[in-house]
């Protein structure tokens, strides 16, 4: 029998049956769909979350002077990049870089007060670095790094009752271990992705920062954003001998608990395609055999007739094989068009503070990469071949005499 009439019969008895065909066809392109929709998510929460973790001030990496990191005070502060360092940061590989100045604070309005991380910057080097360059929702961006306002986040602004064009005061350790504080007028309101950070923090130019903090030219840290993040590893091994004496640590080390998020949203994909190829292989076997078992005496007769039971074996895979195809086009297309519907992201504001336990921002994008649609296709593929290969032998094995008879 040539290959083109045995398709001719398989799809003759796809059509014969039409409420099992739909079944299987369903059980496919629904599986699929399910499998790819769910890794999209939650590719697209790992890459949202870690974006969010990289522009939250982060950077890809970050340059401290040592100890800073257990005490981020003005104690461990340090000079700027050294030569050999600012000539790497001025590299190719570098997307923008910025020095900071970056110690706990206390700020305080007429009636509330709050514990907050003070950020000195220079505004139009942060603009490519992290949220703050593009995040002001009301008022105004600091105009350098010598401005004597202050950006709040609107979350502390109504903690604090305050408001655009109102002061506040902002007290630190100075780094001659006194109290230091300054009173500043707010002139911008900024929005982030978790309410947390807008609690976090508040920005001042980076210059009014070091002089209210007596720290002359000396900043708290160097972040660093690359154009490449695959790159991070080599570029990591030349800043650190390009400032050995500094401690410089990539944002994986930086964010512990990012990357533990990202590694259990992989894992999850696997234990979701896990659970599906399980339930999928009751379904598809399930069906597969009660389609054989309806078929018996046909089998039966087809032997009789002549027909090897090889070539019942090919028939039977070969109809499951169209099943399958039709299953893996219509789940694709599915997919497609769920995520096509979703391109602007999945707004999760409603559940903002549950979001944020897990990590996740306001708005998730569904991704879907080339892998990803590689593997689920692989996995129902596999599975439905697998799935079809019982039946198909215990169609084939049937005598003849015994099938026609239980006919």
């Amino acid at each position: 029998m040539n290959l083109l009439l045995l398709f001719r019969l398989a799809w003759r008895n796809v059509l014969r049956n039409r409420r099992r065909s739909l079944v299987l066809l369903v059980t496919i392109s629904f599986g699929l769909w399910a499998m790819l929709f769910f890794a999209a998510f939650i590719r697209g929460w790992n890459e949202d979350t870690t974006q969010n973790a990289i522009d939250t001030l982060t950077g890809h990496l970050q340059v401290h002077a040592p100890d800073y990191l257990d005490d981020p005070s003005v104690d461990h502060s340090m000079r700027g990049p050294s030569t050999e360092l600012r000539a790497l940061l001025k590299g190719p590989e570098v997307l923008a870089w910025d020095s900071r100045v970056r110690v706990p604070a206390v700020v305080m309005s007429e009636r509330e007060t709050s514990g907050v991380t003070l950020v000195g910057i220079d505004p139009g080097r942060e603009s490519k670095l992290s949220f703050i360059g593009h995040s002001i929702k009301a008022g105004r961006q600091l105009k350098d790094a010598q401005d004597h306002g202050i950006i709040l986040g609107r979350k502390l602004a109504d903690r604090l009752d305050t408001e655009l064009g109102k002061r506040v005061v902002v007290m630190s350790q100075g780094a001659d271990h006194s109290v230091c504080d300054r009173g500043f007028r707010v002139v911008g309101i900024f929005d982030a992705d978790r309410s947390s950070t807008e609690m976090a923090f508040v920005f001042v130019g980076r210059s009014t920062a070091q002089s209210m903090l007596k720290m002359n030219d000396e900043i708290s840290e160097i972040s660093v954003k690359l154009r490449d993040a695959q790159r991070l590893d080599g570029f990591l091994a030349h800043a650190r001998r390009a400032a050995p004496e500094l401690d410089v640590q990539p944002w994986t080390t930086l964010q512990p608990m990012v990357l533990a998020m990202v590694a259990l949203g992989k894992a999850w994909i696997w234990i979701f395609y896990l659970v599906m190829y399980i339930a999928m292989a009751f379904g598809l076997i399930n069906t597969l055999l009660m389609a054989v078992a309806e078929r018996t005496r046909e089998f039966g007769l087809l032997q009789a007739l002549g027909m090897r039971p090889r070539l019942i074996l090919e028939q039977v895979l070969a109809e499951s094989s169209l099943l399958l195809a039709a299953g893996v086009v219509l789940g694709g297309l599915l997919a497609a068009g769920s995520l096509a519907l979703l391109h602007g992201g999945i707004d999760f504001s409603h559940l903002a503070q549950g979001a944020e336990m897990w990590g996740m921002s306001k708005v998730i994008h569904p991704t879907l990469r080339a892998w990803d649609l590689i593997s689920a296709v692989l996995f129902i593929v596999v599975l439905a071949l697998v799935a079809s290969v019982y039946p198909a032998l215990r169609a084939a094995r049937k005598v003849p005499i015994e099938a026609l008879t239980r006919g």
